[in-house]
């Protein structure tokens, strides 16, 4: 996958921003920044929706959509000791935190800390726990409670763990947080793409990062209200189920490296899936496939049953190692996926019927 300098720059500085569940601003301000010369407009929201715009005055409104936010941590008690105890913001995992470095966001910096777990010589292994929320204990180098609060942390301080992107055998990248600011630089490449090619749109196109997805799609029900659009593609991340500890019977057969994945569920409506298909196949796109039961858990439920139901579809990542600090993704998924977007909207016709009943 090619990148020219400034798209790597912006890949590595959006990567790497911490952008905790409901404190996506700090992220959504670098993204921005980074569409501004390929969008005609944008706007904001009380929570921190970003949304770029081409083409604003079309009545036709078409979406393509990404989520800002990643899995953090609250602080919920200090201890008199100056340990300091967590509840997860978003889906976070008690079992990945001992030995974790992390930063405690206070106002207008960070501060230093890990997720401290005693040696396995002395741990009694009949009496020790998986680590969960009474022993996943954060320590900053404070001896008191008073230290703690000194530094400016204090209940409902957030915590992100401290693990920058990395890549891996040049076809890797991987880091904290892909799932989904990864779906945010795509649909950035998107919109620079079709600014690099001249192509102009014969509708509108909101290019949406929306917040809050990990404690149940807030932000994009949000968005969706606002913008009213007729058509919603959607793109998140998916496990990739070749590595151990995966039941593909269960879970489905995706790989990194073999493409964007479609999916089959009772949210995805026919008609726009049927068209990602043909832009897929019209220039060699290859496709995986998956199923979801009931609800896709992405950003897809909340534009689909918005209102009187928004036509939407779900593109989605093969990723490793899901909301730890190591998910892994293919670049060459990448790029397939920028390009499955740019296809399927350069074909897209305004005011296309997504009825059943034509």
């Amino acid at each position: 996958m090619y990148m020219d300098q400034a798209t790597q720059n912006f890949l590595f500085k959006y990567l790497n921003n911490s952008s905790p569940t409901g404190y996506e601003a700090s992220g959504q301000k670098i993204w921005l920044e980074y569409l501004y010369p390929y969008i005609d407009d944008t706007f904001t929201d009380s929570y921190g929706n970003a949304v770029g715009i081409i083409n604003p005055k079309a009545a036709y409104k078409v979406v393509i959509e990404a989520h800002a936010d990643e899995i953090s941590w609250y602080v919920n008690y200090i201890s008199k000791e100056g340990y300091i105890y967590v509840i997860r913001n978003g889906g976070s995992d008690y079992e990945i935190t001992p030995s974790m470095r992390a930063k405690i966001h206070v106002e207008g910096n960070t501060i230093p800390a890990v997720f401290g777990w005693p040696a396995i010589h002395v741990r009694d292994d009949k009496k020790s726990k998986t680590p969960e929320i009474e022993t996943a204990i954060l320590d900053c180098g404070c001896s008191s409670d008073e230290e703690v609060a000194k530094l400016g942390i204090h209940v409902g301080s957030v915590v992100t763990f401290d693990a920058d992107l990395i890549t891996l055998n040049e076809r890797y990248l991987a880091g904290r947080g892909l799932d989904n600011r990864i779906g945010g630089f795509m649909i950035a490449q998107v919109a620079k793409k079709l600014y690099e090619n001249k192509i102009k749109l014969p509708f509108g196109l909101y290019i949406v990062n929306a917040v809050q997805e990990e404690v149940g799609l807030r932000g994009a029900s949000m968005v969706a209200h606002h913008i009213k659009p007729d058509l919603a593609v959607i793109t998140d991340v998916t496990h990739d189920t070749q590595t151990p500890h995966y039941n593909k019977i269960k879970q489905g057969d995706i790989a990194c490296g073999k493409g964007p994945v479609l999916t089959h569920a009772p949210a995805v409506q026919h008609t726009v899936l049927k068209l990602l298909i043909e832009a897929a196949k019209n220039n060699n796109i290859p496709i995986q496939w998956q199923a979801s039961s009931r609800t896709t858990g992405t950003d897809t439920d909340a534009f689909a049953y918005c209102g009187a139901g928004i036509p939407s579809a779900l593109i989605s990542l093969p990723l490793k190692y899901m909301h730890t600090t190591v998910e892994m993704v293919h670049k060459k998924d990448i790029e397939q996926i920028i390009e499955l977007f740019y296809q399927f909207l350069v074909a897209l016709k305004p005011n296309h019927n997504f009825s059943y009943f034509n």
